[in-house]
This record gives C-alpha cells, structure tokens and sequence, in this order.
C-alpha cells in the first residue's frame, strides 16, 4: 500500500511571517500570503514520511506502479547503468539508449510511428504546442483543458479561441470561420479535476474537416483507459492518425516521472529541431526511463490493472454517493475552500490523504476533494476510505 503523510513540524510561512514590514520591493508577498490564507487559498507542500501508515488518496499513482518492486528494480539497473542524471540536454549528451528504448516502446504500445520523451509532462504540451504553432497560427481549446496546456497556448503567440468544455460544434465553428491557414486544436482525453472524457471523436472529425490537427493530452487516461491501457485515442480507433498528435506522462499509470509527445515520424523531428523545452533543458534523468520502462512492461504483462482500477473506482464512488466514473478520478464538489480545506483536514486526522482542489486550479464556488483511486487497494481499505470521506464530508456540511 502507498502511504504518505503530512508533517506539520514546520510553521507555515503565512504565520511565520504575518504582516508586511519594511519598504523594499517585495515587501508586499507578506499582505498577499494573509490574503490567500484567509480565502482558504494557501497553499503548502506536502512531506510524505516513509514510515508513515496513511492511506494515499491525492496521488495520480492509478495502478500503483511506483513503489512495485519491479520498477524500484528498473530504477536501480539504469542508476548502475548510466548514472544519477542525463547530465545535459539530449541534444548535448542527454540521450541514452535507454532513452530511445523507451520511446520506441511507448510507440509501439500506443500505436504511434514515433515518440520523443521530454523531463515532465508539463514541459511536453509545452514544447509541442509552441513548436507546432506560432505567430498568425490558431488555437482552439477548451475550459477544461490542463494548465500546462493553457501555459504552452500563451507561449505560442498565436491567437487562441477559449470555447467550452467538450463543445465540438464550436470548435468546428472556430476552425471554419478562422482566417489563418495553420490552426491546432488541443484537449485532455480525460479532464484531470473531475475525470470526465472529451468527446474526441467528434472534435478529430471537426479538426480533420477543417484542415486542422488535433492535439490530444492522455494524461489521465494512459493505464485507465483504452485496451490493456492504451488510452481513449487508442479505445477510439485512433491511435496513427497522420493529423494528431498525443501527450501523456510517465508519471501517473507508470509510477515514474517524465512526458512523451507521439504521432508521425516527422513530428518527432521536428519538434527535436523546434521544440524549446526539449532543446534547452536536460532529459529526462536514466533512473526514471528505467523505472517507466518495467511499468510499461507490467502493464503489457497484465492488460487487467486498468479493469481492478475501475472496479475500485466504481465501488468507491457508489459509497460516497458519486456518480460511476469514467475513469479513475471521484470528484466531490464542496463549494468554498475553506470547507473544502476543513473536509480534507478531517480525512487526513482519520489517516485518509484526498487531493484539496481550490482555485485557480477550479473555478470559484466548486473547491472540492478529488479522490484518486489505484488499482492496487484491497477492497477493504476501498470501503474505510469511503467511511471516512463520508464522515468528512458530514463534518463540515456537505452532505
């Protein structure tokens, strides 16, 4: 069982540091940390003990990967085979073989020609979007779609059209009536908050109508979704599609750290010539390649680990009075943060660490608990959570 906990053995900075002093230039941080604590908006790292016995619930760890014994063991052959780091950007002398080994394997796994692997997942849709589309280019995207791709649309200097969440019939209408002749449409596959899927079919029909590509982030549904895991692009028929391009992470289903753009061979190429956040930043560190590589080969191993985490999920939501989810996010709309923040407080005191969603990661009014569910738990640690959620939940109101 995956288990973390919270240390409160350090003051917060907000109460370290309560009101603003002085004149200099950033005197004014110390009246902003009063703000955010007092909306409930505060915000501190959590310090995971490894001795600890609480049960994890905010992690995006889906099938349990990270602490399995075969990719702790992948981890360490890397370690002994290559190092601690890359030691420079891939271009320098940051790839290794096992850095193209895995991108092959990914490839081949989700049906694409090729696959680049980048540090982050965030740095992914940033360098894919940026390297993709430019200046008298078109965006179109959606309100649900994840910071990391709201950050690469900003960066690119095109000109983005907000429309809402899974409405296709508006990025349709945005593709035809644009004036630019290169436009790209990007979207999670599964929206990260509430773990609901886009309607991706219809927005790849709209795109392709239209002469656009379509950029799709599989985050959240890479071992959750799909065939054996492969994802809603690959459950959909898609994977291959010469005028789409796929994102997703090493870091959630496989248990690692790290992102991999995939799609055409000359995708790949370009973005190692264009892509910025590939270019200029150091790859991705061997002990996470190793470490991506065993999940990848577990998951191949045992195509079932998505099934346990839907079942989980699906008993998991029924006791909490949530809907069935589509994949393995149960999200529990409170309202304001501050009982968002209280809810989440009671869950951790009974052992039960949930994810605490405020803005701006959610729209004002909708601060929830966001409950991760692995395929990996007993039904009976299924069942305690629930218990303890409910209770949480009653404590402060909200139900």
């Amino acid at each position: 069982m995956t288990t973390t906990e919270v240390s409160d053995a350090t003051p917060s900075l907000v109460d370290r540091w309560p009101s603003a002093t002085g004149d200099h230039a950033l005197a004014w941080l110390a009246d902003e940390a009063v703000r955010l604590r007092d909306a409930g908006l505060h915000r501190e790292p959590v310090v995971r003990q490894t001795d600890s016995t609480m049960i994890n619930l905010a992690s995006n760890d889906y099938l349990g990967l990270s602490t399995h014994p075969a990719v702790i063991a992948g981890a360490h052959a890397a370690l002994d085979s290559w190092g601690a780091g890359s030691t420079a950007s891939r271009l320098v002398a940051g790839t290794t073989a096992a850095h193209v080994a895995l991108e092959n394997e990914l490839a081949d796994f989700l049906g694409f020609p090729a696959a680049l692997a980048f540090s982050s997942g965030y740095l992914a849709n940033v360098g894919a979007i940026t390297a993709l589309v430019g200046r008298g280019d078109l965006i179109v995207s959606d309100t649900g779609t994840h910071a990391s791709l709201i950050d690469g649309c900003r960066l690119s200097r095109a000109r983005v059209v907000v429309v809402e969440r899974g409405d296709h019939d508006a990025v349709r209408t945005a593709l035809r009536d644009r004036t630019e002749s290169r436009a790209l449409v990007v979207t999670d596959s599964v929206y990260s908050i509430d773990g609901a899927p886009a309607p991706i079919a219809e927005l790849h029909a709209a795109a392709r109508d239209c002469g656009a590509a379509l950029l799709v982030d599989e985050a959240h549904a890479l071992g959750v979704r799909g065939p054996g895991g492969r994802g809603l692009v690959a459950e959909l028929g898609l994977s291959g599609a010469p005028d789409l391009v796929v994102t997703t992470v090493l870091s959630k289903s496989l248990g690692a750290q790290g992102g991999v753009v995939l799609g055409p061979e000359l995708l790949r190429s370009h973005l190692i010539d264009r892509a910025r956040t590939f270019i200029f930043d150091t790859g991705l560190n061997p002990a996470a390649v190793g470490a991506a590589r065993a999940a990848l080969e577990l998951l191949r191993a045992d195509p079932s680990m998505p099934d346990r985490l839907h079942e989980n999920a699906s008993r998991l939501a029924r006791a909490v009075g949530a809907d069935d989810p589509a994949a393995a996010v149960i999200s529990l709309i409170i309202g304001e943060p501050q009982h968002a923040v209280a809810a989440a407080t009671a869950c951790r005191d009974r052992g039960v660490f949930v994810g605490c969603f405020r803005p701006p990661s959610v729209p004002a009014g909708t601060s929830r608990l966001r409950l991760t569910v692995r395929a990996d738990l007993d039904t009976s640690v299924v069942d305690h959570v629930a218990r303890v959620v409910v209770d949480a939940l009653h404590q402060v109101g909200a139900r």
